[in-house]
C-alpha cells in the first residue's frame, strides 16, 4: 500500500477512536469506552488519574450522579504519526453537562479543553495508550426553565443514555454482528 494512503487510514482510525470516546461517555456505553484504550492504557482527567480500566469504572460510577446528560463536541484533531505504531494527537473538546443541584434545581455547565493522546497500534488496532485532559476554561450556563418536554417541544426524539438513545437502533440495524474475537477485544 502507498505510504501516504496508509498514513491517511491510520489517522482516520485514530480519529474514530477519539470520536468513539465522546460517544461512549455521552451514551454511557462502558464497553465502547473501554475499547478506546489499550488494557494497560492510562488516563489523567485531572479529577481522576490512573489506569484506563479504573477510569472506566470511575466514570461509570460517578457520571450518573454528576450529570444527567453530557454532549461532547470534538474538533481540531491533529494527529502526528511517529512511525508505523506510535502517534500523538491533540483534539479540542467542548463538553456540555446537565446536572441537578443539591436544592433540586437543574443547571448546565460547559467545559472546554483538549485531549492530549499518545496512541499505539498493536496488531491492527490503534488505541489510546495515554490520555491527558487539559482544561482551558469552564463556565456555568445557568438553570434551564421548564420540563424537558416543554423545552424540547415537538423536537423529538430526545437523546438518552445506555440503550435508551435512538443511535442504538440505528447501529443495530446497520452493523454486522460482532464476531466472538471482536467481543473479547473490547475488554
Amino acid at each position: 500500500m502507498d505510504e501516504r494512503v496508509a498514513a491517511l487510514l491510520d489517522r482516520d482510525e485514530i480519529r474514530r477512536v477519539i470520536m468513539d470516546f465522546a460517544r461512549a461517555v455521552d451514551r454511557r456505553d462502558w464497553d465502547l469506552l473501554r475499547s478506546c484504550f489499550h488494557p494497560d492504557g492510562r488516563d489523567d482527567h485531572g479529577v481522576f488519574a490512573g489506569d484506563a480500566g479504573e477510569y472506566v469504572e470511575w466514570v461509570a460510577a460517578n457520571l450518573p450522579g454528576f450529570a444527567e446528560r453530557t454532549m461532547h463536541f470534538v474538533g481540531n484533531v491533529i494527529v502526528d504519526l511517529e512511525g508505523p505504531a506510535v502517534a500523538r494527537s491533540e483534539s479540542y473538546v467542548v463538553g456540555y453537562h446537565r446536572y441537578t443541584r443539591e436544592d433540586g434545581t437543574r443547571a448546565d455547565w460547559i467545559a472546554a479543553g483538549r485531549y492530549l493522546d499518545r496512541f499505539e497500534k498493536r496488531g491492527e488496532e490503534w488505541r489510546i495508550a495515554q490520555r491527558t485532559v487539559v482544561y482551558d476554561w469552564v463556565r456555568p450556563l445557568g438553570t434551564p426553565e421548564g420540563t424537558e418536554a416543554e423545552r424540547f417541544g415537538p423536537r423529538q426524539p430526545i437523546g438518552g443514555v445506555r440503550g435508551d438513545d435512538p443511535v442504538h437502533a440505528l447501529l443495530a440495524a446497520t452493523q454486522p454482528p460482532r464476531s466472538p474475537d471482536d467481543a473479547g477485544s473490547a475488554t
